[in-house]
């Protein structure tokens, strides 16, 4: 059986989160750190928006600093994540690993496995959204959890983990959010639309296709719960051993040069 480091639960800051993650990638392209799977919080509520969206056409900067949240762009795609009560993971592999798929949809479906086994764990009957097969139809909000993208999780109809991805000169990130709870209401106070009306009528679309664990279970789950069966979910979906570890020197230096060059520094975060 294949043996990845796992790195267990830490909260750190959003430009931290984000760096460590990218240095990660990057050593473990370099060959000097195994393939990995990471389990983190934030230490403030945090949005962050994918690489490709406009900060400032999408996002209420005034309502955001009111609120007190962190704001940080992530290296991958996708839209606005509020993070806040979830378990963020994320999964650093080389793309020719053995486990790992070509196509960016099935290596979706692949590390989907081991979130899938982390929810049924938990008793929740997740199952994986079916690829799809056109694009996209219809007015879309900036939030992701707005609809499952290709082997994403659904419980009963509804979203409830969303994930984002990126390949780097041969490396795999992708990270994600597993939602403990969901305040809708706070996501779609900071993001910017054309009228209240849309604002309100995305909102509840929204609220119908997503969903967090704690409004599905009939018991309370708690965090430590959740480490637990996540932990066990990933080994056992992927097929794979995870051997605690903890982050190299190198990775904290490579982390901190990020932290100072990229995800703290407004050119990066206001970059479109």
């Amino acid at each position: 059986m294949d043996v990845w480091r796992f790195i267990p639960y830490e909260a750190y800051t959003p430009a931290q989160n984000m760096a460590i993650d990218e240095a990660i990638l990057q050593l473990h392209r370099e060959g000097n750190v195994p393939p990995t799977i990471r389990f983190y919080g934030w230490t403030q509520p945090t949005l962050s928006i994918g690489y490709f969206q406009k900060a400032k056409k999408e996002i209420d900067f005034v309502k955001l600093r009111e609120k007190g949240f962190g704001f940080v762009r992530r290296m991958t795609g996708g839209r606005a994540v509020l993070h806040d009560q979830e378990l963020t993971y994320s999964v650093i592999a080389r793309e020719d690993h053995p486990l790992m798929p070509a196509t960016v949809s099935e290596s979706y479906r692949v590390i989907s496995q081991g979130l899938l086994a982390g929810f049924r764990r938990l008793g929740l009957e997740a199952y994986l959204a079916p690829p799809k097969t056109e694009g996209r139809s219809g007015v879309a909000s900036s939030a992701c959890f707005d609809s499952p993208s290709d082997y994403e999780l659904v419980v009963g109809g509804r979203k409830v983990a969303g994930s984002a991805q990126t390949r780097q000169r041969g490396v795999i990130l992708q990270h994600g959010s597993i939602l403990l709870d969901l305040d809708a209401d706070a996501l779609f106070d900071v993001l910017i639309f054309p009228s209240e009306r849309v604002r309100h009528r995305l909102k509840q679309s929204f609220v119908e296709k997503a969903v967090a664990i704690r409004q599905l279970a009939e018991r309370e789950i708690d965090l430590e719960e959740c480490k637990r069966a996540f932990y066990e979910g990933f080994g056992e979906g992927m097929g794979i051993q995870l051997k605690p570890g903890a982050l190299t020197e190198e990775e904290w230096e490579r982390a901190q040069q990020l932290i100072e060059t990229r995800y703290a520094h407004d050119e990066w975060n206001y970059l479109r």
